[in-house]
């Protein structure tokens, strides 16, 4: 029983870590913070920190991971709950509104400007993280070729990455503003240039 409360102890704590690294990571950037920012914020130790990531490049490969992993649930929910190619364009469009909304960038986009000063392990998990939102775009666009519900020029793969790239770049220039209206109507152009 002992082991166990530690155990979920443990759990709750890297978690909370996760959480404020996620967030410090998404409106400072990874090299914008240290353990003794964390610490403060949670009123643990840096000691307590570096038992659950023993360096700050292993709580940069667990924020990737979690964060992934979470954006591939929400692509998959948009698969299951959207048979529509244009809505599920809309629905991916919005989970980069729903982070802007709450005044934050995409971590990884915020991780890809700091590719070049990363460690390898975390520049290959931002990479992945790319290349699979691309597969999934593409798949999407051509599922909305097959339907008709899209139409466009370009080979998939070139329009997924037009898209990822028109998104993440939406997200920086609307970020300054403080404002939600350049982002959406990046998104109401991109859609629009994608309608049959």
């Amino acid at each position: 029983m002992m082991a166990r409360t530690r155990t979920s102890r443990d759990d709750s704590t890297a978690e909370r870590i996760l959480d404020v690294a996620e967030r410090l990571v998404q409106t400072r950037g990874f090299n914008g913070f240290s353990y003794a920012d964390i610490a403060a914020e949670l009123g643990i130790t840096t000691a307590s920190l570096h038992y659950h990531f023993p360096a700050k490049a292993a709580l940069g490969r667990a924020l990737i991971a979690r964060y992934a992993e979470r954006f591939s649930g929400a692509l998959h929910r948009i698969d299951q709950d959207l048979a529509d190619a244009r809505a599920k364009l809309a629905a991916y469009a919005d989970l980069y509104a729903g982070v802007l909304g709450g005044k934050r960038m995409c971590m990884c986009g915020m991780l890809a400007a700091e590719y070049e000063t990363l460690p390898q392990p975390m520049r290959s998990a931002v990479i992945r993280f790319f290349d699979e939102n691309r597969t999934w775009l593409a798949h999407v666009l051509s599922e909305g070729l097959q339907d008709k519900t899209l139409t466009f020029a370009s080979p998939e793969e070139e329009v997924a990455q037009g898209i990822l790239s028109t998104l993440e770049g939406a997200m920086l220039v609307a970020g300054p503003y403080g404002d939600m209206a350049p982002f959406k109507s990046t998104v109401r152009v991109l859609l629009a240039n994608l309608s049959s």
